[in-house]
């Protein structure tokens, strides 16, 4: 078994005090967000994990990009049919979280997710380049495939079919926006004595704020 308990590192970059604190969680994500943007580093500031709870019972994590949020949540795009999809439909209640290693930060977000409007999916799809439109196409996304070969051919094929006209969004593809219920920021902090804020949506849309013990 390797040993890694000598791995230690000290947080004391950024804080979290109480009245330096907005009311909505949403403007704090925002300016953590935008922080780690102007930090112009080699990290996706917008990679997340999703977990969802599959058909076996287990809960699965997987990293994704979120690609929209605002006061009604944060949005990520997928295929319907894949693992995360069918878990999803089974049971919305999801898990978000960021870490952004950089500013020694973590952000994590319950809420439930429910399916994009058609028409913000067919936007968001024709805005993505070319090839990963054909991706979403040809990717049976989360079934068992022979070889990437069939992947390849697939490819060649839809890029042959479609050349000089625009492709549809798949029915089976687009996007999930999670409505959040509750969201905690964490900061880390000298001596473990890490700070956690957590946000809790209130019956009212109101959010109640609470400190949590690291």
């Amino acid at each position: 078994m390797n040993d890694l308990s000598n791995y230690r590192k000290s947080y004391d970059k950024n804080e979290l005090v109480e009245n330096q604190l907005p009311e909505n969680p949403i403007e704090l994500f925002q300016q953590w967000f935008t922080q780690m943007e102007d930090l112009k580093g080699n990290e996706e500031v917008n990679a997340m994990t999703v977990s969802t709870f599959g058909s076996d019972g287990f809960p699965k994590a997987r990293v994704v990009l979120l690609k929209k949020f605002d006061e009604n949540g944060f949005v990520f795009y997928t295929n319907y049919d894949s693992e995360k999809g069918k878990a999803i439909a089974k049971n919305p209640n999801v898990c978000l979280s960021f870490f952004w290693e950089s500013l020694e930060r973590q952000v994590i977000i319950k809420g439930v997710a429910e399916r994009l409007d058609e028409h913000s999916s067919d936007l968001y799809f024709a805005s993505r380049p070319k090839g990963s439109q054909f991706g979403a196409v040809v990717s049976n996304q989360s079934e068992v495939i022979a070889s990437r070969a069939v992947l390849e051919e697939k490819l060649k094929s839809l890029e042959k079919e479609y050349q000089n006209k625009p492709i549809a969004r798949p029915e089976n593809w687009g996007g999930f926006l999670v409505r959040p219920i509750a969201l905690e920021f964490w900061q880390g902090r000298p001596n473990r004595l890490h700070d956690r804020i957590r946000y809790q949506l209130n019956s009212d849309a109101t959010f109640k704020i609470e400190r949590l013990s690291p």
